[in-house]
């Protein structure tokens, strides 16, 4: 008799992006950590195996086996992260779920996209890069524009949510992880249908 053997295998990648350290929790750029958090609490699984240089968890989300990352190599380099767990679980493109920030949205906001540029975002340029494709799905959450022009866009980014901001974000990350599961259940189509805008 031959039985399959579980390789322990997953369906899906979801990456989550951000900046890992303290002084980096909860600001604009980390907005991807904050929905892998929130998939935790609600899945009571910690997010803290290191590997593939992430943070990591198998959890099970909408009918899918996933692994959950938080890329631990900083925002510019996330696709080395992607790449190694890509490699090993061989994992194409199209199933690789990455959430991130949008400095182009207003805060509170979502968009999902089945693929296309990085639109300046340092994390989704590396992760193109290293995959060559720009077609994953992802899903962008609002952390609002900088303030002003002249406003220097990293010290925008890797500021903290205060006040209505903090709140909507919040609510939108509760939101994001929802999206998550619906993306995973039943197709990017519907979830953008129910998500976007």
């Amino acid at each position: 008799m031959f039985f399959k053997r579980n390789t322990g295998g997953v369906d899906w990648l979801l990456v989550c992006l951000g900046n890992p350290g303290d002084k980096y929790e909860n600001t604009r750029h980390n907005a991807g950590y904050m929905v892998a958090d929130e998939i935790a609490d609600r899945k009571n699984i910690p997010i803290q195996k290191l590997k593939y240089k992430a943070l990591t968890n198998t959890t099970e989300l909408g009918g899918q086996k996933v692994l959950v990352m938080k890329p631990v190599t900083y925002m510019n380099l996330s696709g080395e992260a992607v790449r190694q767990a890509a490699d090993f679980y061989k994992i194409p493109a199209e199933r690789i779920l990455v959430v991130s920030d949008d400095t182009a949205l207003a805060v509170g906001k979502l968009r999902i996209r089945k693929g296309g540029s990085a639109g300046g975002h340092n994390g989704l340029k590396s992760i193109i890069q290293q995959l060559g494709s720009d077609q994953f799905p992802r899903l962008r959450l609002g952390v609002g524009e900088k303030p002003h022009p002249d406003y220097d866009l990293a010290d925008w980014v890797l500021g903290h949510f205060t006040g209505q901001d903090k709140k909507d974000m919040d609510a939108s990350v509760s939101r994001a992880a929802d999206a998550v599961e619906c993306i995973l259940a039943q197709g990017l189509d519907r979830a953008m249908n129910r998500y976007n805008g």
